[in-house]
């Protein structure tokens, strides 16, 4: 009996063990599609645009022209990166669209040259049968690896130029891969040529991040159960993927690795390979609830108990998973599996409670000042590899002291939750956000955002406090409660450090205060570089 016991709980193991492999290959396919479709489909809106479509037609109309770079410019304010580039197919012309754009920056800087390695982009694009290309490629400006999509503007059938944006690679790695133990698991994104373009064991490795990096798959893994199934594989690649195709599950037959998943990733060639040591498969499964009632039951019910496994464990944890994910990214405080009433909904709740002991501040329900100097730092890095745009408005509620002994320490409470919603409720994007900084005062990051934003933004945040209309009778700037604002805004670089937009933010703040209060000043704006 206990042999039969032990052959049961070994079945069930692999049983498992497939299905949880199957079901993370497609999260981590998942989770690197959800970074390039966001940045195909505005790709896509700019190529589509009768504003650009209309100029790269007659590319010598100066207000076609206008209208076109102003229809970018907003583009590239949402996209990861900084920059678009567009080639003109008449008169192979290359501009540049950045976040730094000005009326009279409308001229090509350079002409496009098909024998030129660093202009191959445009003619490859151009020449394909795709609407649209994707490439991991060393942006040779910035001396970076990018992941690169290029998009056919076309009208009417006839091709009239090709649109260029990249991702930064890092950024795209390392939200991917940083979830995996190198020890137990490795995962790879290989192109529809066999080439490994990712690989989570390189992520601290300068030569993979920023040179040129080509390995095929078969060199790194000869052995013949992987060639085989990986030839299979792409052997079955015609196109980009439209959808989640069930992934491939490979069990090994020795080596470090016992387990190999495919799966490939929508709108690319590409495939995500993630591969598992035993241990890790074995200790997953291990975390199965009343596994000692189901070693009994599935000498009978096998079968039966995996699917229910996977639609009451697996599915919802994957749920959990991605939310987790995308609140790790972009502070999206949904949590799956709040709503439920049982462990899973216990485990969610905890979760959510932690996340918000952690990083919300208790009193205004607005982030702290440990969430605002852990994102800055992690916002700073990414924004200094593309020499990305940052403003920062440090705001302080005018003479609240005076507030707090006139009306009392809960009154002004009162006074600080109410502040900090009207300024939260003045953030639309995702990637913006407010946060207490201490006392009265309080901090807004916005990222990728310059002067002309920053300041349209500084002066509605003044504004809505205003509209509060809370009474200070002992304000000597208004019968009202007031707020003073400090901006510092900049092109971000590498020799910089986060601390001092907040240091000159504070300054300018100083100053608002020196002159009145009930204002902001703005320090001076670095003005960003284009592509030379």
């Amino acid at each position: 009996m206990a042999m039969v016991l032990l052959a049961a709980f070994n079945s069930i193991i692999a049983e498992i063990s497939y299905s949880y492999a199957r079901h993370y290959a497609i999260s981590s396919a998942d989770a690197l599609s959800a970074h390039i479709v966001k940045e195909i489909g505005l790709m896509s809106k700019a190529a589509h645009s009768d504003a650009v479509t209309d100029w790269l037609a007659d590319e010598d109309d100066y207000d076609k022209k206008i209208l076109a770079y102003q229809e970018l410019s907003g583009i590239v304010d949402v996209l990861y990166s900084s920059n678009l580039y567009i080639g003109v197919e008449n008169s192979l012309n290359e501009y540049n669209v950045d976040q730094g754009y000005k009326t009279g920056a409308v001229n090509p800087f350079t002409t496009l040259e098909e024998d030129d390695p660093e202009d191959s982009w445009y003619f490859l694009c151009a020449a394909s049968d795709k609407e649209y290309l994707l490439s991991v490629d060393i942006d040779h400006v910035l001396q970076r690896k990018r992941v690169w999509i290029d998009y056919k503007v076309i009208r009417n059938g006839v091709l009239l130029g090709v649109i260029s944006s990249g991702l930064e690679f890092s950024h795209v790695v390392g939200e991917l891969f940083s979830q995996y133990d190198d020890a137990d698991m490795r995962g790879l994104i290989v192109d529809a040529d066999g080439i490994i373009n990712m690989d989570s064991s390189l992520l601290n490795n300068e030569v993979f991040l920023f040179n040129e990096f080509e390995t095929r798959f078969y060199e790194e893994y000869p052995d013949p159960a992987s060639i085989e199934a990986m030839d299979a594989h792409l052997s079955g690649i015609n196109g980009y993927f439209e959808s989640i195709n069930s992934p491939i599950v490979v069990k090994l037959p020795s080596g470090r690795y016992r387990y190999m998943t495919i799966a490939p990733i929508r709108f690319t060639d590409w495939s995500a390979v993630i591969l598992y040591n035993s241990s890790s498969m074995l200790n997953m499964s291990l975390f199965l609830p009343l596994s000692a009632i189901m070693l009994i039951l599935l000498v009978l019910f096998t079968f039966a108990i995996n699917a229910v496994n996977y639609r009451l464990i697996f599915r919802p944890l994957g749920k959990l998973n991605l939310s987790l994910a995308r609140l790790k990214e972009n502070g999206e405080e949904f949590i799956y599996g709040i709503e439920r009433d049982d462990e899973f909904g216990n485990l969610s709740n905890t979760i959510k409670d932690l996340f918000s002991k952690a990083n919300i501040d208790a009193l205004t329900n607005v982030y702290n000042r440990r969430f605002m100097e852990n994102t800055l730092h992690y916002v700073f890095k990414f924004l200094s590899r593309s020499n990305g745009l940052l403003s920062v408005i440090m705001i302080d509620v005018d003479h609240f002291k005076r507030y707090n002994d006139t009306y009392g320490h809960d009154q002004g409470d009162v006074c600080l939750k109410s502040v900090a919603q009207a300024l939260a409720g003045g953030i639309s994007r995702s990637n913006d956000f407010v946060a207490r900084y201490g006392g009265e005062e309080f901090i807004i990051v916005l990222p990728n955002t310059g002067q002309s934003g920053v300041r349209v933004l500084a002066e509605k945040f003044l504004a809505d406090v205003r509209a509060l209309s809370v009474p200070h009778a002992n304000s000597d700037t208004a019968p009202y409660v007031t707020i003073s604002a400090g901006v510092a805004s900049g092109m971000v670089s590498h020799t910089q450090r986060w601390e001092e937009y907040v240091k000159r933010a504070d300054e300018a703040l100083y100053l608002s205060k020196q002159n009145g209060r009930d204002r902001c000043t703005y320090l001076e704006y670095v003005e960003p570089k284009a592509r030379e």
